[in-house]
């Protein structure tokens, strides 16, 4: 930073001391409190006064610190989350998030205590009659119902820290602040990364002069094409198709078409400006429409990403001579996945070694991405993973890695680059679709055959393309039993932000077609709906794709229990105003979780009694390492306590395959567990050399073996082992498809169901449309930690509330026009439901330990079509395009009353 800078001269108390600092003018107080006195609590996220993440109490009061000047709180009191320590209102606050489960990925959690922090004090004693003023949030909107069988196979003798709903282990870490995420850490010697980003959705690069960039005080390299040299240009999980840096070529606007590093970020976005791109524009290819017409030049060599197709039996023939024939299209809009965290990389290339520090969901996905692209071995590769601000699948894969450290290589020193939310939102998206269902059905109501078609808009790169188009496909055709059926897809390059992974791929998608167009069967044979799917819904050991895992789940017995629980049958909508109506609506889905069964773990139990389990699986938010943590301590029969998670470091943690697919419990979850009774083996041999006895005869539990009345510390046991004090017993596991259970081997490893009812309002005069109760099915076989598995359930379907009411990314002529929280609105605690449930079905029939299997992904998919389907309900209006905002739903209503 230049030193001719004007500055000003802040005094302030925060957290209770004096400090003084100097700032620039345009400095806010985030980054006073971040960049001069370290206070890494305050996160940086939307910089719109939108999130809260920032949030910090300035003489009391919660304001956001991302948008405030720092020179606001000079002579003022400043609160973060680090100042809570030792005071009893905020030690009892962070107490009472972790005994809730009031967080997941804990990246807002500061910010929360202390919006709480500050509720209280305005009304130190809250009550029913007179809340908390939370927005317009006036009480406790969270329900629960209890729901499932009980676990086969075991006895509750035999748990006594799995399906308990314990407080998060890094419940202290998270509600202190003190948890770390990749922009938290610096290396001596980091520089300041900022793109250059292309204005253009599709243009040829005539040049690109840097010259003035490069010279700028400051700078220490300025990354462009030219510059990625000796190393592999391109990168990409189903294809290497994605440029490091644009070259020859820019497919969509916001592409990086060069990167600068500096001394300082300020420094670094100066230098952008000073780069000069000159380009030949093309004819932006934009929609499906647009990409299947071909016309002019195309995004890749063509316009086709992939092609795929499931089929059996003759659909074609059938729907000639069945009963009724009924066709529907749907579409689903492109949709931002908003982590709290945006993508951040800290790079440091040595000409050795590689070490990264990364928001990565798949740490040793990204190890071999960069050890091609730098023509490395994977032992000169280190990635490692520090706490992660939701990822949802945006941050599944490579993203922004080897762009970082082919700038480190170019600069000679570590390199941190952190994406704005406009810039993640230019990074990767959901993909949107164009979906067509024909369904032959006979008189009585039974489903015979399904045509599907959906056409995907992948943008402008192929990402995960591949692997969402197949399951767009194969999740189409939805829960039900057909003799007939082809379901065919085609992924389709278009110049917009490359799609890639989001929380269920393919499965929103297909269920708002499937679910929608079956209530339309209901309506047009005049049958309930719900005994519509009860009647046609897969039952278990069926196939429900060919030559595929059976369906383990029981799909209709829930169903018909939950719909009774919501008052389906017999329902009459409170009385409103003459302009509101209210509808009840349900949906139901299976999605085959694209969960690759490759995982390790070792856990070692130390000379004291405490144990360490190493897993590579990430945490981002869904509380793998508490769930990993129970798994272990139950298996080692010692006390949660004294386990402790190490995960996502490559260097120190043996191979997992990925983070996403809801996998990390049943996979990464087993092979804890085996590895742990790997280690409780040996411990159970050592005691009977002890006893002098067998094995079977020894009793372990709470971290001590006992025999006839004596007992022994697992401490002791270590001891003669090893012959004196120190040593430790390793157990070890490697999940594979050939894992001993046998419930590794087939495709998919679980199916993951979601279903849900919602009762919806909608004001008729505007189009509002408002969930008033919601109730999402989850199916976890076995709840390691209940609580953490409605808190997942929950925040999925809330973000399955998001790109139904509103969520939409918006393309006018190839430029996105709605890149932020203000014009893109993701949901908020006044879009809650008056009424959420979750009911939990556990009957032990996952592949994972006790039977478990994933949930993290079920309870998106059923929302839009459940809400949709009350709208209709309440209104008789179909709308067949989400989201279904106040305009698209006041249109509808009026074409409907013209009908």
């Amino acid at each position: 930073m230049s030193s001719a800078t004007p500055q000003i001269r802040v005094a302030c108390e925060v957290n209770g001391r004096p400090v003084e600092a100097d700032v620039e003018p345009r400095a806010f107080l985030m980054d006073l409190l971040r960049g001069e006195f370290g206070l890494t609590s305050v996160k940086r996220s939307c910089d719109m006064q939108v999130c809260g993440a920032c949030a910090v109490l300035l003489d009391g009061q919660p304001v956001s610190s991302c948008t405030l000047p720092a020179f606001e709180a000079r002579g003022r009191s400043v609160l973060t989350a680090e100042g809570l320590a030792g005071e009893p209102q905020g030690e009892a606050l962070a107490r009472a998030f972790a005994q809730h489960a009031a967080f997941q990925c804990g990246f807002c959690t500061p910010g929360l205590l202390l919006t709480a922090k500050a509720l209280l004090d305005a009304a130190p004693a809250p009550s029913a009659e007179e809340p908390v003023p939370l927005h317009w949030l006036q009480e406790d909107r969270r329900g629960r119902l209890s729901g499932g069988g009980k676990q086969r196979g075991m006895s509750a003798r035999e748990f006594s820290v799995v399906g308990q709903a314990v407080p998060r282990v890094d419940a202290e870490e998270k509600t202190s602040g003190r948890a770390k995420y990749t922009t938290d850490l610096a290396l001596p010697g980091t520089a300041y990364a900022k793109l250059a980003l292309s204005p253009l959705p599709h243009a040829r690069i005539v040049s690109i002069d840097a010259s003035r960039a490069r010279a700028f005080p400051g700078v220490y390299a300025v990354l462009t094409a030219a510059e990625l040299t000796g190393m592999e240009t391109h990168y990409g999980s189903d294809r290497k198709d994605r440029p490091i840096v644009a070259m020859n070529k820019v497919r969509f606007e916001g592409e990086p078409i060069a990167a600068v590093a500096a001394v300082d970020p300020a420094t670094a976005e100066a230098a952008v400006e000073l780069i000069e791109a000159e380009y030949e524009a093309l004819p932006p290819v934009i929609g499906l429409e647009a990409a299947l017409a071909a016309n002019g030049e195309p995004v890749q060599e063509s316009n086709v990403c992939h092609r795929y197709e499931v089929a059996w039996g003759d659909a074609a023939g059938a729907m000639a001579e069945c009963d009724h024939v009924f066709e529907d299209t749907f579409t689903f809009p492109m949709v931002y996945h908003y982590a709290m965290e945006p993508h951040a990389v800290i790079a440091d290339y040595q000409p050795d070694r590689l070490s990264v520090w990364s928001s990565a969901q798949h740490p040793f996905l990204v190890r071999a991405e960069l050890a091609r692209v730098f023509r490395k071995r994977l032992d000169q590769v280190r990635v490692v993973v520090p706490y992660v601000g939701g990822g949802y699948g945006s941050k599944s894969y490579t993203k922004i890695e080897p762009l970082a450290a082919a700038l480190s290589r170019l600069a000679g020193r570590p390199v941190r680059l952190a994406l704005s939310v406009e810039e993640a939102m230019k990074t990767v998206r959901r993909h949107a679709t164009r979906a067509t269902i024909r369904t032959s059905v006979r008189a009585d109501g039974v489903f015979v055959a399904r045509e599907c078609r959906v056409e995907l808009d992948t943008g402008a790169y192929t990402d995960n393309g591949v692997r969402v188009t197949e399951r767009a496909a194969d999740r189409l055709p939805g829960p039900y039993r057909f003799e007939h059926l082809r379901s065919e897809a085609v992924g389709l390059f278009t110049n917009t932000t490359p799609a890639g992974s989001f929380r269920s791929i393919g499965g929103p998608q297909g269920a708002w077609a499937c679910e929608s167009h079956t209530d339309n069967i209901a309506h047009a044979l005049g049958v309930d709906p719900l005994e519509l799917r009860l009647k046609n819904l897969a039952r278990p050991g069926e196939e429900l794709l060919r030559g595929r895992r059976r369906l383990e789940a029981d799909l209709a017995a829930p169903l018909a229990e939950v719909a009774r629980g919501f008052g389906w049958h017999g329902y009459k909508p409170a009385p409103t105003a003459p302009h509101i109506k209210r509808g009840i609506g349900m949906a139901c889905a299976v999605a085959n979780a694209g969960a690759s069964p490759i995982s390790g773990a070792f856990v070692r139990l130390h000379a004291d009694g405490s144990a360490t389990a190493h897993v590579g699986t990430t945490e981002i938010g869904q509380g793998s390492r508490s769930a990993l943590a129970q798994i272990a301590a139950e298996e080692l029969r010692l006390p949660l306590g004294s386990v402790r998670v190490i995960a996502s470091d490559t260097d120190a943690v043996p191979y997992d395959r990925s983070t996403g697919a809801s996998r990390s419990t049943t996979l990464a979850g087993l092979a804890v567990h085996d590895a742990a009774a790997d280690a409780r083996g040996q411990v159970a041999d050592a005691a009977a050399r002890y006893f002098e006895t067998f094995a079977e005869q020894v009793t372990l539990s709470e971290g001590s073996a006992s025999f006839e009345g004596e007992s022994v510390s697992y401490g002791t046991l270590i001891g003669q082992v090893f012959g004196g004090a120190g040593g430790e017993i390793v157990g070890r596991s490697a999940i594979t498809p050939n894992h001993p259970s046998g419930k590794l081997a087939e495709d998919p490893v679980f199916w993951e169901v979601s279903m849900g009812f919602a009762e919806v309002e909608v004001d008729t005069e505007t189009g509002r449309v408002r969930v008033l109760r919601y109730t999402s099915v989850a199916d976890p076989g076995k709840a390691i930690n209940p609580a953490q598995v409605e808190g997942q359930d929950e925040g999925a379907a809330m973000q399955g509330v998001g790109h139904t009411l509103f969520e939409e990314m918006r393309y006018e002529e190839g430029q996105l026009m709605n890149p932020n929280l203000i014009d893109y609105r993701v949901p908020t605690f006044g879009d809650l439901p008056d009424e959420f449930h979750t009911v939990l079905l556990e009957r032990g029939d996952g592949p994972g330990p006790y039977g478990a299997k994933g949930v993290g992904e079920g309870g998106i998919v059923a929302v839009a079509p459940a809400v949709a389907n009350a709208l209709f309900n309440a209104t008789g209006a179909r709308i067949r395009d989400l989201p279904l905002t106040p305009e698209r739903v006041w249109r509808a209503l009026r074409e409907a009353a013209d009908a």
